[in-house]
């Protein structure tokens, strides 16, 4: 488990293995969002990186009849 401290200016160090993990670099956007009693970073990635990475998701959903 990664511990880190809260600095006067309220900023924290993501851990270095979190980072690599991540593939998160200097500069990049997170979105912070409280969820519950705690608080979590979600990288936010250019849409350039996104493109395909649905590939092979099943689409088919079940109906109601009454919905066909």
């Amino acid at each position: 488990m990664n511990t880190v401290t809260i600095s006067p200016k309220y900023q924290v160090v993501i851990p270095k293995s979190i980072r690599e993990k991540l593939g998160l670099y200097p500069g990049q956007k997170v979105e912070a969002l409280v969820y519950g009693d705690r608080i979590e970073f979600i990288p936010v990635r250019p849409m350039e990186e996104m493109r395909g990475f649905l590939r092979g998701i099943d689409t088919v959903v079940e109906r109601d009849a009454d919905r066909l």
